[in-house]
């Protein structure tokens, strides 16, 4: 008889049951619901480019070995929910990456890159390296009032990207002409909105971000605010979802649901018409975070002249644009951006126009309809596409 194999320390995996613990407290127990199926890895848009450069099933299993996850792959996930929308248990895969990241954090190993975006939060109130000075520059010579509770139904919420990046400007200052065809009676922060912290929490750190919610929910009782609009599908959900000073008297709307809701009591109407071709990309964090699927397919079709064409993945289908999960600051090898592969589906249905309604999808599918030659589609935010009715 041959001897049995002595144990290599490669063979020897040690249990935390300290990081156990706290990853099924800090999950609310969403960890432990998964029985390693598989659909998590089996639907993720990274297997749309062979290899298996990200495992969501792996990286779950060894979370539950109590083992730590400290390398690159934990930061590829972009945290669409695809996973979610199919696992059979119900897991909540994002909020388990989360967790995930911040014992990075607290191992002081983050992706390269990382610890700038939240010194840029810290200092400047926003990701993107801009001073705070310049966080109303956007609107130019746009006069926009102040909020004013005794004077306004609602209050903009630009967010950080439709306020700094010079493409996503162009949504906002869409919106703000929309809102006036409309008599909205709306205003914004100016230089005192706070940014929602959503990029913080999307790559984990959990303690700063928590900071940040109360900082924002304090500054939002502040000035009255109750109902308000957000441009970023980013914004909506992080203030839906995930900001516990928030109480009943503030109540969040994504844009498209405001536009519907203006368009059903005939407050917004259509003087042009729009004769293109039109498929619609569902933002993740619109779309399978939140389940709004109709309201901008609804404003889309009532526009006078579009033909709407649905794409080949649409709906809780819908791909990603690679720019979730705090992937918009990190690099993204060229080969590997689902942007490419959502731009190729959107010329298969012979569109003339891929309409979205979330700034990192507008940048994200833009440049990759930028690299691509031949290409004379043209990516559109939905606010755009409304204004060029008015």
């Amino acid at each position: 008889m041959q001897p049995s194999k002595v144990p290599s320390n490669d063979d020897i995996y040690i249990v935390d049951d300290t990081l156990w613990n706290e990853l099924i407290e800090l999950t609310e127990g969403a960890a432990a619901l998964c029985y390693q199926c598989g659909v998590c890895t089996a639907v993720c848009p990274w297997g749309l480019f062979g290899g298996d450069s990200l495992s969501i099933r792996s990286i779950i299993r060894r979370a539950q070995m109590g083992q730590y996850v400290h390398d690159s792959s934990l930061w590829l996930c972009t945290t669409c929910d695809q996973c979610s929308a199919y696992c059979p248990r119900g897991v909540d895969v994002p909020q388990i990456i989360r967790v995930l990241r911040s014992f990075v954090w607290e191992g002081k190993k983050p992706e390269k890159g990382l610890p700038s975006l939240l010194w840029s939060v810290y200092w400047n109130n926003n990701p993107w390296t801009q001073p705070p000075s310049k966080r109303s520059n956007w609107i130019g010579s746009v006069d926009v009032p102040l909020f004013d509770p005794e004077q306004h139904e609602i209050m903009l919420y630009v967010g950080c990207t439709s306020s700094y990046d010079r493409r996503a400007q162009k949504i906002a200052l869409s919106l703000v002409e929309i809102f006036r065809a409309s008599g909205v009676r709306f205003g914004y922060l100016g230089e005192d909105e706070p940014c929602c912290g959503e990029s913080v929490l999307s790559i984990g750190h959990l303690p700063y971000f928590r900071d940040i919610a109360s900082n924002t929910a304090k500054i939002m009782y502040e000035w009255g605010v109750t109902d308000f609009v957000t441009i970023s599908p980013h914004c909506y959900d992080v203030f839906t979802n995930h900001y516990p000073d928030f109480d009943d008297r503030i109540s969040p709307l994504h844009y498209t649901q405001y536009l519907e809701d203006l368009l059903r009591d005939g407050r917004l109407s259509f003087t042009k018409t729009v004769k293109k071709r039109v498929t619609f990309q569902d933002p993740c964090y619109l779309g399978r975070h939140n389940r709004i699927f109709d309201a901008p397919r609804i404003v889309i079709k009532a526009i006078p002249g579009i033909d709407f064409v649905e794409m080949a993945d649409s709906g809780l289908d819908g791909l990603c644009c690679g720019g979730g999960g705090g992937r918009m600051w990190l690099e993204t090898e060229a080969g590997e951006r689902f942007s490419d592969s959502r731009i190729q589906q959107a010329r298969d249905a012979n569109s003339d126009y891929l309409v979205t309604a979330c700034p990192f999808c507008v940048v994200c599918l833009e440049d990759s309809a930028k690299s691509i030659s031949g290409c004379d589609m043209q990516v559109m935010d939905l606010a755009e596409v409304v204004a060029q009715t008015l």
